[in-house]
């Protein structure tokens, strides 16, 4: 935008009338999957009219081109249609110089026909939308507050959002700004609302998604302690209204966080399995962590969104990998599962952490500045060539609060590095840099990590996980039950045919010639599937040759592989054998439990 057109629009701004703006949101055709929008703009004065949607929504960091889904846009004013023009996949253009202040109103429809916590979804139980995938937003008027209507297509239906409702106007709400806009989701259905307190603040939980087996009146008891733990965190909670927004469904398992809400997408019969429960509460618990650490202590790249493209930031294992670490301790220290369950679930990340082999190709600080690209497009070598920030922060995550916790014997925690970055830049939503984010952590641990960073963060070293879980009389082993020799692939059934998924670098099967997308059919001329191959390389021994069956390309071919040695296929966290006063009181301080009290 030029200078001259920011001029233009401040002297609109500081006008006696500055534009209002009104969303009206209708769903006359539910089957047809089809939201009907209308944006009202009045006091426009300017000659031309720019109307931009979002290509991406904050906390899911891929451009997801929501104009893709926008169709039948129109605009008028009045009985007049007025000239327009799309100038970009996202940019509309409306000539506005005949109008002499008259309302413009624009209208258009979006499809809305996937149920995921960053798109939008309609048919005939209900209507959820997120702001960015259906709301255009015009540049310059950001700051402006919006109005949004919605019109009911069935009178048993409701309205839930966390904006509030504009006095003396039924199903009608107000946002701020185009950023409150973006970031306050809407369901419009039968969705099932209950409310409840916590810390004195109010809350509700609306679910959707038919029958299940959620029992809510547990799962809202079991919330009251996440909000109660993560608050005392953080001295308080920075909200008056709170609302978990939970859809039900046959396989979904994700959440979108919000500075007044959060979405949840799980399961609807995951409920009943304590491992299930267990992690529908990481889910509540990361989440609701977010209100926190990202959307208000945001990198200084996400502290003014670009709407437009990527925002680029390497602080991610930081905003979504520590919130990850946070989501496996709130749970325990809320006392929803105990300290047992606590270390088999460190266990299993750790050995997600450990089978993934991009951790020693990508460092983490430069995983957060591929997640645009990477993250969200898995294809068959991503596991080869890189790591999640939300994995390796997590594992980082948990070193560093190991590493102020042995240096301060329990006083100091990773728990004080999140309470001084919310004062230093949470409160007033301040980005910070990360060599800020670095200073904060190094003066909280009171020791240089200089080296710490560059070999753990923006470096490729492993990471010494014994070094740091020893004082608190932990070790991580390696375990596999029935150890095989190793091949270095995975092969997944799909009807009828064993395909190789994904192939190890450096692996046997790498290095013979075996690549992703072939049909494995026989070791040594012997018919194998992908349920039993592991019981077959059993009859081998590191140094064995095998030869390898496949349809390549349609075409035959037989490999010769020589195994390697048996790796460990899950690792865990375990007491160390006898350990001493110091360890027990650092564990106790950690876990809250006694380590000599686990069980096996």
């Amino acid at each position: 935008m030029t200078q001259a057109t920011l001029n233009q629009f401040s002297q609109l701004l500081q006008g006696e009338n500055p534009p209002i703006m009104t969303y009206r949101v209708a769903m006359p055709q539910l089957e047809a999957h089809l939201f009907e929008v209308v944006l009202l703009v009045r006091g426009y004065s300017l000659p031309l009219l720019d109307l931009k949607m979002p290509v991406w929504t904050p906390g899911s960091y891929l451009v997801r081109e929501y104009a893709k889904h926008l169709q039948d846009f129109e605009a008028k004013s009045g009985d007049k249609p007025l000239i327009w023009r799309k100038i970009a996949k996202n940019h509309w253009q409306v000539e506005t110089s005949s109008l002499n202040n008259q309302a413009i109103e624009i209208s258009y429809r979006v499809f809305a026909n996937e149920l995921s916590v960053r798109t939008n979804h309609l048919d005939a139980t209900h209507g959820y939308f997120n702001g960015a995938a259906i709301f255009l937003r015009i540049p310059g008027l950001e700051k402006q507050p919006i109005e949004i209507a919605i019109a009911l297509p069935q009178n048993n239906w409701q309205v839930t959002t966390p904006l509030p409702e504009v006095t003396g106007q039924i199903n009608t709400f107000v946002a701020a700004d185009f950023d409150t806009l973006v970031d306050s989701p809407f369901e419009i259905g039968t969705q099932q609302v209950y409310e409840f307190e916590a810390l004195g603040k109010a809350h509700q939980l609306a679910i959707w998604g038919g029958k299940s087996n959620i029992a809510p009146e547990k799962v809202i008891a079991d919330t009251q302690k996440i909000i109660e733990v993560e608050a005392k965190i953080f001295g308080g909670l920075p909200y008056d209204r709170y609302l978990f927004l939970l859809h039900l469904s046959a396989q979904g398992n994700g959440g979108l966080e919000h500075k007044y809400a959060c979405s949840l997408n799980y399961p609807r019969f995951g409920f009943r399995s304590p491992d299930k429960y267990n992690r529908f509460m990481q889910l509540v618990a990361h989440e609701f962590f977010h209100l926190w650490n990202v959307k208000r202590i945001r990198p200084k790249a996400l502290e003014v969104f670009d709407y437009d493209g990527e925002n680029y930031t390497p602080s991610l294992w930081f905003s979504e990998g520590t919130t990850s670490y946070y989501d496996l301790t709130i749970p325990m220290r809320a006392g929803i599962y105990d300290a047992k369950t606590f270390l088999q679930n460190l266990g299993k990340e750790i050995t997600r952490y450990e089978l993934t082999p991009g951790r020693w190709v990508q460092p983490v600080s430069e995983s957060s500045l591929d997640a645009w690209i990477k993250l969200y497009r898995p294809e068959a070598n991503s596991n080869n060539a890189q790591i999640s920030y939300y994995l390796k922060g997590e594992m980082v995550s948990l070193l560093l609060d190991l590493l102020i916790r042995a240096k301060h014997d329990n006083q100091k925690s990773l728990d004080d590095v999140m309470l001084k970055m919310w004062q230093q830049f949470g409160i007033e939503e301040i980005g910070f840099t990360p060599q800020q984010l670095q200073e904060v952590i190094t003066s909280v641990a009171g020791t240089d990590l200089t080296d710490f960073f560059a070999k753990y963060i923006d470096g490729l070293e492993e990471l010494p996980f014994n070094q740091y879980l020893e004082p608190f009389g932990l070790q991580l082993l390696g375990e596999d039950k029935d150890p095989v020799p190793h091949l270095g692939i995975k092969v997944n059934s799909e009807q009828g045919r064993e395909v190789v998924k994904f192939v190890e670098t450096g692996t046997p099967a790498h290095k013979a010639g075996i690549d992703p997308g072939d049909e494995l059919l026989a070791i040594d001329g012997i018919r194998v599937t992908a349920s039993a191959m592991s019981e077959v390389l059993q009859d081998y021994q590191e140094g064995d040759k095998i030869e390898v069956t496949v349809f390549h390309q349609e075409q035959l071919r037989q490999y010769q592989v020589t195994l390697a040695a048996p790796r460990p296929s899950s690792y865990q966290v375990k007491s160390v054998k006898n350990p001493t006063e110091q360890q027990q009181q650092n564990f106790a301080g950690y876990v809250g439990a006694e380590l000599q009290k686990l069980p096996d």
